[in-house]
């Protein structure tokens, strides 16, 4: 009963909306120039359909898992498709070319986009919040702090967090592997940012406050206080205060630091071309909150769910845990039984290992699709995308494709192995070559997120 009215309410906004758009666009009517228009004209929409008006197909996709839904509307209109989904009319493209498109070789033409109340919880100077001047300088500038030279000075703090958490299991009682693996991501995210300097009172705090954050994010945005969402934003105001503490704290001893957060605090927020260019103002600390945030928001959740799966694959598979686990022995032994710490070289050595990372990230897709929109109009394959509707590449459609993998729903890691010949139309080489997999990680938005673990 409550499912049916919520639906004629829906159906009744969506007619009066709809409605209103009509009298709009007669009221104007036609823009634009006859060059222009014959232009756009000449090219068509993707096909696809765009459902109820205002709803569009909003409710198909929360009715059933929205990966069928997807996959569902995939197979009927081919690799690129339209549809409207949460009041957006939007494009859908399932093919490595295509996400690279967007996402890479023509990346300018798409922003990010993230509702408004993802925003404040994160922060609205986040780097993947943005592009241009400010996206690309702070881009540049993490490279640094979170680049393979720093983290080779880091893997025995990371080794640390890693015996802790370990340890942590070794009374026996059951525990939930993924709350284990976020407090292990957790922490592995703090080493990254403060370089191991921060004492544990103002990491439990982060780590207290963080958690209220993240559990509100996905909740619905009402602003009343006591619903999820009060809390989260209560709880990233006490953000914003402990970091504001910790920054104070390291300027009163003028040692900003060579980690993520003293490069943060170096930073100006505009300028010319080098990094090390006096111009612009520093940023505020607002703005490197917002910054530290999102890299805590990046490397946290996502980073725990493949950790997750990996745990669930290699135990489904005794034979390949064994594999893995007489890899990991080597080098335990070479390390005079575990006194000495592990060694950057050492972790570029487990081939295995990595090769199993690729495929739990392929397999889990825990980043099924990310969000972008249209700044002008794009001809894409010949296909108008018009300016301002979103744009979603579905990883997970990609991932899954026999089209790009071989028998996709099997869990095999030898799909990984380097071969001396590249093979016949696979996204491995397209998409995933992790060779590659730096490149598409320093883009935008999800792609950092799905790739995080990598590095």
């Amino acid at each position: 009963m409550a499912f049916f009215l919520l639906l004629c309410i829906l159906i009744s906004v969506a007619i009066v909306s709809y409605a209103h758009h009509v009298i709009r666009r007669q009221r104007r009517g036609p823009q634009g120039s006859a060059r222009g228009r014959h232009e756009k004209a000449a090219l068509k929409l993707p096909p696809g359909s765009m459902g109820l008006p205002y709803i569009g197909e909003t409710l198909q996709l929360y009715s059933q898992d929205p990966s069928v839904f997807l996959s569902s509307k995939q197979k009927r209109y081919g690799e690129i498709f339209k549809t409207h989904l949460l009041g957006c009319p939007c494009v859908m493209l399932a093919s490595p070319e295509a996400a690279r498109f967007v996402l890479v070789s023509r990346a300018h033409l798409f922003k990010p986009t993230y509702p408004r109340s993802k925003e404040r919880l994160i922060g609205p100077s986040a780097l993947f919040f943005h592009q241009g001047d400010y996206h690309l300088r702070l881009r540049r500038l993490v490279q640094g702090p979170l680049g393979p030279e720093a983290l080779r000075k880091l893997v025995p703090d990371i080794e640390a967090s890693v015996r802790s958490t370990l340890a942590a299991w070794a009374d026996g009682d059951a525990a939930s592997t993924f709350h284990a693996m976020k407090r292990l991501s957790f922490d592995v995210g703090i080493v990254t940012i403060f370089g191991g300097r921060l004492d544990e009172r103002r990491k439990e705090e982060l780590r207290r406050n963080y958690a209220v954050v993240e559990k509100g994010y996905n909740s619905f945005p009402n602003g009343f206080p006591g619903t999820l969402y009060y809390k989260a934003i209560q709880a990233r105001r006490r953000l914003n205060g402990v970091l504001s503490d910790i920054l104070h704290e390291r300027r009163e001893r003028g040692e900003p630091g060579d980690d993520l957060l003293g490069c943060l605090m170096r930073s100006r927020a505009g300028g010319g071309d080098d990094d090390d260019d006096e111009e612009g103002a520093l940023l505020t600390d607002e703005q490197v909150a917002d910054n530290v945030i999102g890299v805590l928001f990046a490397a946290q959740d996502t980073t725990a769910s493949v950790l997750t799966w990996i745990v669930k694959y290699l135990h489904d598979r005794p034979k390949l845990l064994e594999a893995v686990r007489a890899e990991h022995a080597a080098i335990h032994e070479a390390n005079d039984g575990g006194r000495r710490p592990l060694t950057w070289a050492q972790t570029r050595s487990m081939t295995l290992t990595h090769r199993v990372i690729l495929e739990s990230l392929r397999m889990a897709s825990i980043i099924s699709f990310t969000f972008r929109e249209a700044v002008a109009d794009v001809e894409y394959k010949g296909f108008l995308i018009p300016k301002g509707w979103k744009v979603m590449p579905l990883f997970r459609n990609i991932h899954h494709s026999p089209d790009y993998f071989q028998d996709p729903q099997k869990f095999d890691p030898s799909r990984f192995k380097v071969r001396t010949r590249p093979p016949r139309r696979s996204a491995t080489s397209m998409w995933m070559r992790p060779a590659e997999l730096k490149i598409v990680t320093f883009k935008k938005g999800a792609t950092e997120k799905l790739f995080l673990s990598m590095h």
